[in-house]
């Protein structure tokens, strides 16, 4: 029973030192801004937005899928992978032609040590 018991403890330590070496190894996100606020836009107005990241991981940053939190919010992800220590760009249109305060998310699925990112963009549609 006992050199069960120790076998097992061993197969966990084992699995614990795999996991983390692989979790270190993942790319990550490193935004320049989290949140974009627009602030005041007129109505009908440019609503395009960049939000800049560097891979700051250690292989390649594929982003599989972008969602946001309402139609009114386009995003656009990289077609290619990001490499290490490389730069890339979301940009999300939002439609500015309803009026009034806004609040969305726009939630990140990818391979990155945390799979899933959210960024967020803000403002306020006024009349023209």
């Amino acid at each position: 029973m006992k050199k069960y018991i120790l076998f097992l403890f061993l197969i966990g330590i084992n699995l614990k030192a795999f996991t983390q070496n692989s979790n270190e190894n993942k790319p990550e996100f490193k935004f320049k801004k989290e949140l974009i606020n627009f602030g005041k836009i007129t109505q009908n107005s440019d609503g395009n937005k960049v939000f800049e990241f560097t891979n700051i991981g250690k292989s390649p940053l594929i982003i599989k899928e972008i969602i946001t939190s309402c139609d009114c919010a386009v995003p656009q992800k990289p077609s290619t992978p990001i490499m290490p220590g490389n730069k890339g760009k979301i940009t999300v249109s939002y439609d500015t032609s309803k009026l009034g305060g806004f609040s969305k998310q726009i939630t990140i699925f990818s391979n990155a040590k945390n799979s899933r990112k959210i960024i967020r963009i803000r403002g306020f549609v006024t009349e023209e």
